[in-house]
């Protein structure tokens, strides 16, 4: 069944009954979602919830069972070659051509999204330097470490210059000082016009980022709205812990004291 964006002005994002089986397993139960433009929007949920398949089949990177994603308006699955290109994508174990340097990588995937070469060079320089990868820059990405196999990969998401960036655990893995420089980034990218769909399961993060969030729990949107709205007045990881319910076996642990 396909659906329609809502027929006023498109939001950056619109998800209309996505759903994604995977044999007898729901991951994704009829979800419909609007993300505004200009939103730093925060998707949060247990392991298990769905929010990494959601973001795949909103993206083009997973095909769903059912339901439509458009991007500003236009259908992911419909219409993917004017679609992708308004999307800058960071996937949770992301898997690239690590034999190529950092500065390769970053110029492979701004000429693959069409840019002339000089664009892509400026473009790869001012990169490595915001995100502290200069060195990085004649270095093979198999010999990065975690947190620079993600800032270089969210260097690609970004050298087409997106109007969306969906990004899954930006943040996991990477140092103090680049996570600052990555929020730096972001928080001017949504400054100049632009929307960040984030995935963290760190609650805090959300709150001191976001401006709308989700929680997601058992492939369905449990509540939805500004970071505000979804807390109703308390800590936003009480709330989330209230929606998507706590560990229900709280064993007796008492064999590991050490007196």
């Amino acid at each position: 069944m396909t659906h329609t964006p809502p027929p006023d002005a498109p939001a950056a994002m619109s998800l209309r009954g996505l759903s994604k089986r995977f044999g007898s397993t729901v991951a994704v139960a009829g979800i419909d979602l609007d993300i505004p433009t200009h939103s730093f929007y925060g998707v949060v949920g247990p392991n298990g919830a769905g929010k990494t398949t959601t973001l795949s089949m909103a993206t083009g990177l997973l095909e769903p069972d059912s339901g439509s994603a458009f991007i500003h308006g236009v259908d992911m699955w419909r219409e993917p070659a004017r679609a992708k290109p308004l999307v800058g994508v960071l996937p949770d174990g992301l898997h690239t051509f690590d034999r190529l340097t950092g500065g390769e990588l970053i110029s492979y995937a701004g000429l693959m999204r069409g840019l002339d070469k000089a664009t892509v060079r400026t473009r790869r320089d001012d990169l490595l330097a915001a995100l502290d990868l200069d060195s990085a820059g004649s270095t093979l990405v198999t010999d990065f470490s975690a947190g620079m196999t993600k800032k270089i990969a969210l260097a690609c998401a970004l050298v087409h210059a997106p109007r969306v960036l969906i990004l899954d655990e930006p943040f996991e893995a990477v140092d103090p000082v680049s996570a600052g420089a990555i929020r730096r980034i972001l928080k001017e990218f949504v400054a100049s016009g632009g929307t960040v769909v984030m995935s963290s399961h760190v609650m805090a993060l959300v709150e001191r980022l976001c401006d709308h969030v989700a929680v997601v729990g058992g492939g369905r949107i449990l509540a939805e709205g500004t970071i505000e709205e979804v807390s109703d007045g308390r800590d936003l990881e009480q709330r989330f812990v209230e929606l998507v319910g706590d560990v229900s076996d709280q064993r007796d642990l008492s064999w590991l004291r050490q007196s």
